[in-house]
């Protein structure tokens, strides 16, 4: 009894060519097809259009949104070939440990950043090893920046979980 319905309905439809329906529509920079051993898959590149809603119990953003990542490169000069510094553990839940090797302290200081670009915190460094507490700060992903004075030195991008 259903599939008759079911056939009258689409004898219905498409007898009286209202067959233009469209599920999903959006603006794409490019896409294409992937296919390999462990099935396939259809993809889109630069999808535009997404809504968000936020409440006092967090936020949600609808849609396909594409991540980024910043990546810092460049030559500085042959002087700060010699530097070594280190961000450990990354992922960190507590504790985020910064080591300096082989160079001079004086006027070193950490900036660190949330991915929106918001300084949440800048303070001077004044021994190789600097902790940085992360406990009371949400899971995300942070930058922590090493400068010594005005002269950007090293990034790191740096994952709170």
């Amino acid at each position: 009894m259903k599939y008759t319905q079911l056939k009258r309905c689409a004898i219905l439809i498409f007898g009286l060519g209202i067959s233009g329906l469209k599920a999903q529509q959006s603006v794409n920079a490019t896409g294409g097809n992937a296919a390999g051993s462990g099935g396939s898959l259809s993809y889109s590149v630069g999808q535009m259009f997404y809504t968000s809603s936020s409440g006092d119990s967090g936020s949600i953003a609808q849609g396909v949104q594409q991540p980024f990542e910043i990546s810092v490169l460049g030559v500085g000069d042959s002087a700060m070939l010699d530097i070594t510094i280190v961000a450990y553990p990354n992922p960190t839940a507590d504790q985020l440990t910064l080591l300096i090797k082989d160079f001079d302290l004086s006027d070193l200081s950490f900036q660190l950043f949330d991915m929106q670009g918001k300084m949440i915190r800048k303070q001077i460094i004044k021994t190789n090893r600097t902790q940085i507490s992360m406990n009371s700060l949400p899971v995300a992903t942070y930058f922590v920046k090493i400068n010594q004075g005005s002269k950007h030195l090293k990034t790191f991008k740096i994952i709170k979980k």
